[in-house]
């Protein structure tokens, strides 16, 4: 009888820690789970924390609620989080590339590093940037636009949204990673970057594929190259950028953050219902629809990826002559 108990307990305890479906819930507490998100309501990163929190939920048997602070760059957002997770909170945080590797960069008062801060859960999601031209006035291709710009150095005007952002800096590293000077020109947003190289201003522009390819598919605009790993859903008939500039590989991303101190145990679960939710087709097909695609893989995974893109998005910050204000 005793070793039939022995047999029992941990067979029971383990049925306990499973959520639906089996994915390892172990949560601190079965309340509800707050999702820190440093954007607006509305905005990228909200909406794909939403999809996210949609499919996670059940994964993990909690009710999961989006809490959006915007402001400071990610700052005010990434610091509740911090503190929410040094009080025993049951809270989360779903920060952007920007946040994660830039803001540290450009703002004095962003005293945190995501990677020692808190424990990366799961890459969640990504978006490549896009190249683009005036289909009236620009250059036919990536390799033309370089070409001009090696022709006559600093003169070829490179237009993205503000100055630090992920688009402006990967106008930087093309520049950097094929040999030549564009004028990069920064602006306030996507709205004036856009209207810039419409009206041949820009001679070639960069941004997130969601605002451009709109003006691509309406013919506005020509697509040079997209800055992805390899051909994406919709996106088949894109020139890959790595195909004309070895190694030009650069995405905007999502990442799912646990408090630090978070037990491993509880990481691993989330990390494994992140996996999970991200073979729903239902989440796939609404992530595409926004131009994002799903990553997941493991927490070492994860880790490895924020370290690599700390170090690109620094080394095209320096380059950039970006400093702390």
């Amino acid at each position: 009888m005793l070793r039939t108990a022995r047999h029992w307990l941990p067979a029971a305890l383990l049925a306990l820690a499973l959520g639906p479906g089996g994915v390892a819930a172990a949560a601190p507490n079965p309340g509800p789970l707050t999702m820190i998100v440093p954007a607006p309501a509305g905005s990228a990163p909200d909406i794909a924390a939403r999809l996210l929190a949609d499919e996670l939920g059940p994964q993990l048997g909690q009710t999961i609620i989006i809490d959006n602070k915007p402001g400071a760059g990610g700052i005010v957002a990434v610091m509740a989080a911090k503190t929410a997770a040094a009080s025993g909170s049951n809270t989360l945080l779903f920060a952007h590339a920007a946040v994660a590797t830039i803001t540290p960069l450009t703002y004095r008062a962003a005293k945190y590093d995501l990677a020692s801060d808190f424990e990366p859960v799961a890459v969640v999601a990504e978006t490549p940037m896009l190249f683009v031209a005036s289909a009236a006035k620009g250059p036919h291709t990536l390799a033309e636009a370089i070409a001009m710009a090696k022709a006559r150095p600093d003169s070829v005007a490179l237009g993205s949204t503000s100055r630090g952002s992920i688009p402006h800096l990967a106008g930087v590293l093309l520049g950097q990673m094929a040999g030549v000077q564009f004028n990069n020109v920064p602006m306030s947003g996507s709205g004036q970057a856009i209207q810039a190289v419409v009206g041949g201003d820009s001679v070639v522009s960069v941004d997130g594929i969601a605002p451009l390819l709109p003006l691509v598919k309406s013919g506005r605009l020509k697509a040079l190259a997209v800055t992805s790993t390899k051909v994406l859903p919709g996106l088949e008939n894109l020139p890959l950028a790595k195909d004309t500039v070895r190694g030009l590989e650069l995405t905007g991303w999502f990442m799912l953050f646990a408090g630090k101190g978070t037990p491993a145990a509880r990481v691993q679960a989330l990390n494994a219902a992140v996996g999970k939710a991200l073979q729903s087709p239902a989440l796939v097909q609404k992530l595409q629809t926004t131009q994002n695609y799903p990553v997941g893989g493991s927490v070492a995974d994860a880790r490895a990826f924020l370290a690599r893109e700390k170090k690109l998005w620094a080394s095209a910050a320096e380059r950039a002559g970006l400093q702390p204000e």
